[in-house]
């Protein structure tokens, strides 16, 4: 018996080719053929999954675009020094602490085009938005405790503190160092010895 002449019954061949027999009725429509897929071993083509945009915050909420926030400085940041002030009635500094900046800045060889003041009380501060605006390499807290400009990290003042590629330095605010008292003097020789060894 050859068995390239085997002669199968029609419910053998209808049972072997179940699922990719051409729907009855549509060969007889004279429609596009299409495939039986219902019980199909066959794989089906996995589309990559792509999440969708998240719309709403968990609450319903829909989420707010935020806008890059852009703060206001004072001078040209040349040396990516970041000053950081806390004067509620100025837009950067008072007349009289500028010029004791400058003094300070003038002694460690820097300059007003050095430096980026910000003034705190005119726009909180956050520090990854300040970096990612100034990308300072050294930044400067007068009056503002790390903690203001949601630094993740505490220390104490007059005392320089690396973290993250850019140095930190906390200190009284410059009205409090800008005296002519005793304890002001303290205080600024405690500074001065801070930016000799940040800066010279």
């Amino acid at each position: 018996m050859s068995l390239t002449n085997i002669n199968l019954p029609g419910f053998v061949i209808a049972d072997l080719y179940r699922n990719s027999l051409m729907q009855p009725e549509v060969a007889a429509s004279g429609g596009s053929p299409k495939a039986m897929q219902e019980d199909s071993p066959l794989p089906q083509q996995e589309k990559a999954y792509t999440p969708p945009p998240i719309m709403e915050e968990a609450g319903g909420q829909p989420v707010k675009q935020e806008e890059p926030v852009v703060y206001k400085t004072l001078g040209n940041n040349k040396q990516q020094i970041s000053v950081v002030v806390n004067c509620p009635n100025d837009v950067y500094v008072p007349e009289a602490d500028l010029q004791f900046l400058t003094k300070m800045l003038g002694a460690c060889k820097l300059n007003m085009a050095d430096v980026a003041i910000v003034n705190y009380a005119t726009a909180p501060i956050a520090i990854d938005k300040l970096k990612a605006q100034l990308q300072p390499k050294s930044l400067l807290l007068f009056g503002v405790e790390p903690g203001d400009i949601q630094l993740p990290i505490s220390f104490p003042p007059f005392k320089e503190q690396p973290y993250a590629g850019t140095t930190y330095l906390f200190t009284p605010s410059l009205g409090q160092l800008n005296q002519e008292t005793e304890e002001a003097k303290l205080l600024k020789r405690k500074l001065w010895d801070c930016l000799k060894r940040m800066f010279l």
